[in-house]
């Protein structure tokens, strides 16, 4: 089912898993989406070309959520390319690696809470400057991307990370509150264990095997099911929820 209208998406961390996921089903459905990367950038050439060959319209637009400069460049060629911005899913968000608290180190946990926190906070910052009426804006929907381990603590791997999406979760409530009279819905996607890159990619490529015992559903999720979640509440079918955490984790 398409958009009603052409509509602007700004996907943050959008080259690869859940992000990635987003952007193609979004451009499958008439958004025009802008997809941010840091570090991935054939990757995400590679989901703007897959969004292209289906009809769609996405450009890749690179950049560091950490950094308020490219924040503001994302939003600036978005608006650009694209046109007004409708939607925000920020998605781009690091675990800074498995650790026990007593190993944390200091510089691990500033660049965790200067991209899932600040960067989160930032980027919905300059969505609402376009967005609220009382801007001038038509109004919008501002999706964040939590994770269960705000509730579960993540003790023994990354309770540090969880701390951040817990912040995320907060965040997503007060901000809610804070524009429902200015035309903007917020609301946070809080996925489960889901099957991307990023257990390998911190050293536990068997996580998701060893874990999914303790998922009700027995598996693990994938990112579609994931992005299913998000464009419910990005499409005027959720046009009632606001300040909600939807956690997709099977249950656990």
């Amino acid at each position: 089912m398409l958009a009603e209208r052409a509509r602007t998406l700004v996907v943050t961390g959008g080259s690869r898993g859940i992000g990635a996921a987003v952007a193609r089903l979004a451009g499958s459905r008439g958004y025009h989406v802008a997809v941010n990367f840091l570090g991935h950038e054939a990757a995400a050439r590679r989901v703007v070309q897959e969004i292209h060959s289906s009809g769609g319209r996405a450009i890749a637009i690179p950049g560091d959520v950490a950094l308020e400069a490219d924040i503001l460049r994302l939003f600036q060629k978005t608006e650009e390319e694209l046109g007004p911005i409708y939607g925000l899913v920020n998605n781009a968000g690091i675990t800074g690696g498995f650790s026990r608290v007593e190993a944390l180190q200091a510089r691990s946990l500033a660049q965790v809470l200067a991209t899932n926190v600040a960067g989160t906070i930032l980027c919905a910052r300059e969505a609402v400057k376009r967005m609220s009426t009382r801007h001038g804006g038509q109004g919008g929907v501002i999706i964040n991307i939590s994770s269960l381990a705000a509730r579960t603590g993540g003790a023994g791997e990354w309770v540090h990370y969880a701390a951040s999406k817990g912040a995320v979760n907060s965040f997503t409530v007060g901000l809610a509150r804070e524009v429902a009279s200015e035309g903007i819905r917020v609301n946070a996607v809080s996925p489960g264990l889901i099957e991307t890159e990023i257990h390998a990619a911190n050293g536990a490529p068997d996580r998701l095997e060893r874990l999914s015992p303790t998922i009700p559903l027995k598996r693990p999720g994938s990112p579609t099911e994931v992005a299913e979640g998000v464009l419910w509440l990005l499409s005027d079918a959720a046009s009632y929820t606001t300040g909600t955490i939807l956690e997709i984790g099977g249950g656990r």
